[in-house]
């Protein structure tokens, strides 16, 4: 099965595209028309230039405004479809895709429209081309692929096929099952979008929403399922048309729709076995099992501020590594490394974003089948030697150029602790503070990147992705969305900032893009853990009089619960679900900080109504009043 994608889907000049679509992995392109008129060189020299890549043009588009057109028109309709032939045959390719009509001349008629595509696909196929019609969500007459497949039908030519598009068919919520009964070998290109699902009108909804595959909520799977129960066995292609993606990074979109196309396939294939799918094997997404351990590198002053954080957290010094300069600090199941190398990936993480987690270390059902599932759809390995009776655990690149390790028990990497540490022979283990587990990572990035990683993590892991909300910061808004495991094992928020005067816009920029802001663990008793955090000199993020009144106002509490969480200064959220309780540690110089939290009952959010208060507290520690922002 060829993979491609439309030129119009990514940005930079025509020769940048084509090296991103090469690079990605891609089998051909689509050649948008505005693309191939904004270069300087002629339509052979493009030709030549894509083929160089070893690419194919798999389709040309789009020929707009063509069938049911008055007579004079119908001519001249004709007549620019006969230009734009001699166009593609100096290009080297044979598929012409024609959307349905959106003239106000258009005169509608099935049958018309079907003896137009006829007397058109004659026309080609006495120059070796074929035609694929596609009906437009908001076509004046055909908006509909079943209206669309009946004028193909009609026409009744070997060169006039039907072109199918996701986005077309769902916006519209047309129900995907009516493609089953198109014959494959009518279908003679298939392009694939995804979209949030917003109420808008369909033609900006179409140029300004679309996403990859996986990356919105249309059931794109659904609609892939249908056209290969077909038969259909032509290229699958990408048509994008994202203001986000128009100005990001070539390169990365056009590896993100790689990574969509494969991993939707994949899903198709495992939802319906059935269905013959040419596609090798591909490892089934990773079953997360929690995080095993958060690497931090810092050095100096700021590893030792870090340090006696943890102790106030309740954390032990357990132990140190066999032959590097890394410390073990455990709490319950939670493991943080504290990494003070010289040299190596966290030193130069380190000379990078300062004090950060630089290495997160997954627990997964198979952790040599999850690094190729990772790189095969697109992530970059990591290998670092190591050394002498170390663990050799297999790593990829993740956000800002974070890594990701993984362990599993199968393969004996879960004896990491045991293996690659020495237990200290003078410390003396702490009571702890009643942290249990890591409950979730907050990963802070440009919000631009934002769908990309939603999809890296949902492609890689089964993991489910909770709608996007808006976090309100006094300074501005971040866009948040969390990434689940299937049975919550892990959680992973992703907040996308779009200036750095919000509070996760200022980390991103201070700290040159680190990956982590911060790490929320969990507790079964927020007081008891607090009370214990209290006797270790722990200090909490002072919270204001001002937001228990309004507590008191938003909720039925209790007076005495709280006045014991004002005395903690924990928070505190309410859903339909359960109950949920916050306390935050002051942030560290670099703006990091800790959450411990509570869940009652099914909670399923993260304290979101909260963050106006927390982050003003935060902005207050972080830049006393009077004090120049910096």
């Amino acid at each position: 099965m060829k993979t491609s994608i439309a030129t119009v889907s990514i940005s930079g000049n025509f020769e940048e595209k084509l090296a991103a679509i090469r690079e990605a992995g891609y089998d051909g392109l689509e050649i948008f028309e505005q693309d191939f008129l904004a270069d300087a060189a002629g339509p052979a020299e493009i030709g030549r230039m894509i083929r160089d890549q070893g690419l194919e043009i798999l389709l040309f588009q789009p020929f707009r405004d063509f069938e049911g057109m008055p007579a004079a028109e119908r001519v001249r309709a004709f007549d620019r479809a006969e230009r734009k032939f001699d166009l593609m045959q100096a290009l080297g390719t044979d598929l012409m895709l024609v959307c349905s009509s959106v003239s106000p001349l258009a005169l509608g008629g099935i049958d018309r429209a079907a003896d137009d595509l006829a007397e058109l696909g004659e026309r080609a196929r006495a120059r070796g081309l074929r035609v694929g019609y596609e009906a437009l969500a908001w076509g004046r007459h055909v908006n509909d692929h079943r209206d669309a497949w009946e004028i193909v039908r009609r026409a009744d030519h070997p060169n006039i096929g039907l072109i199918l598009d996701s986005f077309h068919s769902l916006a519209r919520k047309i129900d995907p099952d009516t493609i089953r009964r198109i014959p494959g070998d009518r279908i003679f290109f298939v392009q694939l979008a995804d979209a949030p699902v917003i109420e808008m009108d369909l033609l900006y909804w179409s140029r300004h929403f679309r996403n990859m595959p996986g990356e919105g909520d249309l059931p794109v799977a659904d609609f892939m399922a249908a056209v290969m129960s077909t038969g259909y066995r032509g290229p699958i292609s990408l048509e994008i048309f994202n203001d986000q993606f128009r100005g990001g990074d070539t390169k990365l979109v056009a590896r993100d729709g790689y990574r969509s196309l494969i991993s939707l396939m994949d899903t198709v294939r495992r939802q319906e076995p059935e269905l013959k799918i040419d596609l090798p094997p591909l490892p089934p997404p990773a079953t997360l099992e929690g995080a095993a351990f958060l690497e931090f590198c810092s050095r100096g002053a700021e590893a030792e501020n870090l340090e006696r954080l943890l102790a106030t957290l309740g954390f032990s010094r357990a132990g140190h590594h066999v032959s590097k300069q890394v410390a073990l600090w455990r709490q319950g199941d939670v493991h943080l490394l504290v990494n003070r190398q010289t040299e190596g990936y966290a030193a130069s993480a380190y000379a990078m974003h300062g004090t950060t987690v630089c290495d997160i270390g997954l627990s997964v059902s198979n952790a040599r089948a999850t690094i190729e599932r990772a790189t095969r759809l697109g992530s970059r390995p990591f290998h670092q030697p190591a050394g002498p009776g170390e663990l050799d655990i297999p790593a990829i690149r993740g956000l800002s150029g974070s890594l990701l390790h993984f362990i599993d028990k199968a393969s004996g990497l879960s004896s990491l602790w045991e293996v690659d540490f020495r237990p200290e022979e003078d410390g003396e283990a702490a009571a702890g503070a009643g942290l249990l587990r890591v409950d979730h990572i907050a990963q802070t990035m440009s919000y631009q990147d934002m769908l990309s990683w939603t999809l890296f993590y949902t492609a890689l892991f089964r993991m489910k992705k909770s709608p996007m909300i808006d976090v309100i910061d006094p300074d501005g808004i971040v866009r948040s969305q969390a990434v689940e495991a299937e049975d919550c094992s892990l959680r992973i928020t992703l907040n996308g900032a779009d200036t750095h005067r919000t509070l996760a816009g200022e980390f991103l920029s201070g700290s040159f893009g680190a990956s982590v802001q911060h790490v929320a663990m969990a507790t079964d008793d927020i007081f008891s853990t607090a009370s214990r955090l209290q006797q270790l000199g722990f200090l909490p993020l002072p919270i204001t009089p001002n937001y228990y009144g309004d507590l008191a106002a938003r909720f039925d509490i209790a007076p005495e619960l709280l006045e014991r969480m004002q005395a903690a200064n924990i928070l505190y959220d309410r859903d339909a679900g359960g109950e949920f309780f916050q306390l935050y540690s002051p942030p560290l110089e670099n703006g990091m900080f800790f959450e411990i939290v509570e869940r009652r009952g099914g909670y399923a959010g993260y304290g979101a109504p909260n963050a106006p208060f927390r982050i003003a507290a935060q902005k207050r520690f972080l830049r006393p009043k009077g004090v120049p922002r910096r």
